[in-house]
């Protein structure tokens, strides 16, 4: 068989189980977020909201083919921390939750909150909308979400605050560093690597592929102020850069975890 329609197979093949990922996860989404929401609300269990969430999460990074390895986790103290990844492809946020932590806070924009049932998901797990065009409202975003690392909550922040179309580091924002100077905090650098291969420009086909995260060292924030954002931002971006150029997509991966073990 040549190659052309073999390629063509393969894609339709992809689409299908694009498809079938997207129709599990939608059911479980309409099935089992109503009963998320009803077990907070009667319960006050946000415990369980995050069980489901790492079930859902699981169900379509499993169902999608995306697999990842983790290296670095011992890097992670057992405090509050901010992690602060680079942003690539829409892989990254779910791989990223189910990796890092397992009561992950996010740091996310707040047009995302517009969207049925995730925006109610999102309060009651304690995540924090930053509304970054309205300054006041930002503002009182990060006060939020200082409040929240200081009561023991880690936090994920994408700070280029948009996925790179080259995989080159963005700039970053500030919030989500004076968000851990606020509450005294460390940083952990994260980078990740892979996931772009997973969605075309313009297509809604989720490709199977190998996601790489690497975890940094933590850089302390204790005794840092204001004065001090900008040093930190160039510190973290440098740490992520160099977690970048260390790093290598996972293509041969036979040990391959679905876990956040």
């Amino acid at each position: 068989m040549s190659s052309g329609p073999f390629l063509l197979m393969l894609d339709i093949l992809i689409a299908c189980r694009t498809v079938f990922t997207y129709v599990i996860v939608l059911a479980y989404i309409a099935v089992v977020g109503p009963i998320g929401l009803a077990i907070v609300l009667l319960f006050r269990w946000s415990g369980g909201l995050y069980a489901l969430g790492h079930g859902g999460v699981w169900l379509a990074l499993t169902l999608a083919g995306i697999r990842y390895r983790v290296a670095g986790r011992e890097h992670v103290p057992p405090t509050a921390v901010v992690f602060c990844s680079n942003h690539e492809s829409n892989v990254d946020p779910p791989v990223l939750f189910e990796a890092l932590h397992p009561r992950l806070h996010v740091l996310y924009k707040a047009e995302l909150h517009k969207f049925p049932i995730m925006g109610k998901v999102f309060d009651f797990g304690g995540f924090v909308p930053i509304d970054r065009g309205d300054r006041e409202k930002a503002l009182a975003s990060i006060a939020r979400g200082a409040e929240s690392l200081r009561a023991g909550n880690s936090f994920l922040i994408f700070p280029e605050g948009t996925r790179s179309r080259t995989g080159h580091l963005l700039r970053f924002k500030k919030g989500g560093f004076i968000m851990a100077i606020q509450a005294q905090v460390p940083i952990v650098p994260v980078a990740v690597q892979g996931g772009r291969a997973a969605m075309r420009k313009g297509s809604a086909v989720v490709r199977p592929v190998h996601v790489s995260v690497r975890i940094g060292k933590p850089i302390p924030t204790k005794g840092l102020t204001m004065d001090d954002r900008d040093a930190l931002i160039d510190r973290v971006r440098d740490e992520v850069e160099r977690l970048l150029a260390e790093g290598s997509v996972w293509t041969k991966a036979p040990e391959a975890r679905l876990s956040a073990s």
